[in-house]
């Protein structure tokens, strides 16, 4: 098993161009859609976590997961497999990096890199909405955290502490009085 997670976040780790959402997306693809070891909203719970402690998000996420899967092990597997070829890739750039900075070839290269990734990053985007937004008053606080972050300049913690807290008040609300269950 361990194995099988260090080789999976190492060929992660090999198309990590656009940084952890782009890693976010291949989980997706294949936790969620293929093996079915994850649903959407535990990877959406994975990434909104490892997004809000300290350190990558993806470093996190990749901890997370294979510590679910394997134990603590697992979870080193995952992260020093995700690690090894941009670690590989970053030494050798920074050994011919004046070489590469002005060379037409890399940057024409990177360009393309970078329009190839937006596509990628945007379907994981459009996966976890889709999970985050089960329940209308879900979409509200989503609008209030917007409002919070970009236009008052509140901190990512007291926006994750503000959705916990709404969180918990809108599924009390849809269970005692609407009588639904909401829970994942």
């Amino acid at each position: 098993m361990l194995t099988k997670l260090f080789i999976q976040f190492f060929k992660f780790g090999c198309f990590t161009f656009g940084g952890g959402w782009s890693i976010v997306a291949q989980m997706k693809e294949l936790y969620v859609d293929r093996e079915k070891t994850l649903t959407s909203e535990e990877l959406l719970d994975l990434t909104s976590i490892g997004r809000s402690l300290p350190g990558t998000m993806i470093g996190n996420i990749a901890m997370f997961y294979g510590h679910r899967i394997a134990g603590f092990w697992g979870g080193i597997a995952c992260v020093v497999g995700m690690i090894a070829m941009p670690m590989l890739i970053l030494m050798l750039i920074t050994g011919f990096y004046t070489a590469f900075q002005n060379n037409l070839w890399v940057a024409s290269a990177m360009r393309g890199v970078r329009t190839a990734v937006a596509p990628i990053i945007l379907s994981a985007l459009m996966g976890l909405i889709k999970s985050a937004f089960k329940i209308s008053p879900c979409i509200i606080v989503a609008v209030l955290m917007f409002v919070l972050y970009f236009y008052f300049r509140v901190n990512c913690f007291w926006l994750v502490i503000i959705g916990a807290f709404l969180g918990l008040l809108i599924c009390e609300f849809y269970e005692r009085v609407k009588k639904i269950d909401v829970t994942v």
